[in-house]
C-alpha cells in the first residue's frame, strides 16, 4: 500500500527512467548498477520538483512567465528566467521532501560529508539533442541546509534562460518537462577531465581522445584552462599521442564552495595523466561503450590514485568514418587534405 511518491531513489536504482531521474540521472544509476566507479549518492526524483510545484501552485505562473519570452530576444528570456527563480526562492521545501533529503544526506557517512548536487532534466540528454550545461550542478555542499538550498536552485534552473529558449527553439513544450536531482559525494580530484570514446575530430572509432587539467572538472568542461590532450589506441592502451599544456587555472574545493586559482608553476606544464593512468582510463572508457553499445563523452575525475566517472552521454555528431578508410592512418595523411 506504497502510495506515496518517492522522492528519494537510490543511485544505483536501474529500474526507474528518465521520467523520474532525467538523463544524467538514468545515466549515473546505468554506470552504478553495472558495478563501475560511481560516487555514492541518491537521487531526488522529479515528484519531488512536481509537489514543490503543485503545493505552491506555481506551474500557471512559470507557464504564463515564459510564455512571453522569445527565443530571439535574450533579454525576454532574461526577464523570464529571473522571474520563475525569485518564485522558486520565495516558497518553501514542503516539510516531507526536505525530511527525505536530510534522511538520504545522514546516510551517505559522516556528518556535513562534502556533496555535488546536479540538475538532472527530463529532456536532457535525449537522443540527437545536446542539453550539456544547461542546468546547475553545485560542487561542495555541506551540512543538509547547504543540501536542501542547492536541490532548490537546481529545480530554478530547470528555468534558466539559454534552457528556456533552447526548448523553445526545438519545440519542447514546457508544460512537459521536469526536473531531478542527483546528490553524490564529492570526489576531491587531483585531476578531471573528459575522455572521448571515439576521436570527435575525425570520427575514428579505434581511438580515444582524453582532456586532463589539475583540480575538479568544471575547469575543463567549462573551457576556463586548456587541458592536456591524450589519443589513446583502444585495444592496446597505447599512447599514440600527447600535448602537454600550459594549464593556469584549476578549480578547488574551498570552505564555502569552490573557485578558481592559479595552478602552481611546477605543475603548469607538467603532464596530468602518465601512460599507464591514461590506459587505464580509457579501459574503462572501453568498459563503458560496451555497456552502451555506442561511442560515449565520459566526465571523469582522479582522486587518491582511482577513477571515478562522472557522467557518461553518447557522443552527438560524430563524424563517420570512409569505410574504405584505413583504421591507422599514415603518419602524414597529405592524401586526405583535400
Amino acid at each position: 500500500m506504497h502510495t506515496k511518491p518517492d522522492f528519494i531513489i537510490s543511485l544505483s536504482s536501474a529500474s526507474a527512467g528518465i521520467s523520474q531521474l532525467g538523463g544524467k540521472g538514468v545515466s549515473l544509476a546505468r554506470l552504478a548498477a553495472a558495478g563501475l566507479p560511481v560516487p555514492d549518492g541518491f537521487h531526488v526524483t522529479t515528484a519531488a520538483y512536481r509537489q514543490f510545484v503543485a503545493e505552491h501552485g506555481l506551474q500557471e505562473r512559470i507557464l504564463a512567465t515564459v510564455s512571453v519570452a522569445k527565443p530571439d530576444q535574450p533579454a525576454t528570456l532574461e526577464e523570464a528566467s529571473s522571474q520563475i527563480g525569485q518564485l522558486f526562492a520565495q516558497h518553501a521545501m514542503p516539510g516531507e521532501i526536505a525530511e527525505a533529503i536530510r534522511r538520504a544526506y545522514a546516510g551517505l557517512g559522516e556528518a556535513d560529508v562534502p556533496v555535488a548536487v546536479r540538475s538532472s532534466a527530463t529532456a536532457e540528454d535525449l537522443p540527437g539533442m545536446s542539453f550539456a550545461g544547461q542546468q546547475e550542478t553545485y560542487l561542495n555542499m555541506r551540512g543538509a541546509e547547504a543540501v536542501l538550498g542547492a536541490v532548490k536552485r537546481c529545480w530554478a534552473s530547470l528555468w534558466t534562460a539559454r534552457a528556456i529558449g533552447y526548448r523553445a527553439r526545438l519545440n519542447i513544450a514546457p508544460q512537459d518537462v521536469s526536473l531531478a536531482v542527483v546528490v553524490q559525494i564529492l570526489v576531491p580530484a587531483e585531476a578531471a577531465g573528459v575522455l572521448f570514446t571515439a576521436d570527435p575530430v575525425s570520427g575514428q572509432r579505434d581511438r580515444a581522445l582524453i582532456n586532463a587539467s589539475w583540480g575538479l572538472g568544471e575547469a575543463v568542461v567549462g573551457g576556463l584552462v586548456t587541458p592536456d590532450s591524450l589519443t589513446v589506441e583502444k585495444a592496446s592502451g597505447r599512447v599514440l599521442s600527447r600535448q602537454t599544456a600550459d594549464k593556469q587555472v584549476m578549480t578547488v574545493c574551498t570552505a564555502e564552495a569552490t573557485e578558481e586559482q592559479p595552478v602552481v608553476e611546477a605543475l603548469r606544464r607538467t603532464p596530468v595523466l602518465d601512460d599507464a593512468a591514461a590506459a587505464q582510463l580509457t579501459a574503462l572508457g572501453v568498459q563503458i561503450e560496451h555497456l552502451y553499445g555506442q561511442p560515449m563523452d565520459i566526465e571523469w575525475a582522479l582522486a587518491g590514485g582511482k577513477f571515478a566517472i562522472l557522467q557518461a552521454r553518447p557522443i552527438t555528431a560524430l563524424p563517420t568514418v570512409e569505410d574504405s578508410a584505413p583504421l591507422t592512418w599514415p603518419k602524414l595523411p597529405l592524401w586526405r587534405s583535400g
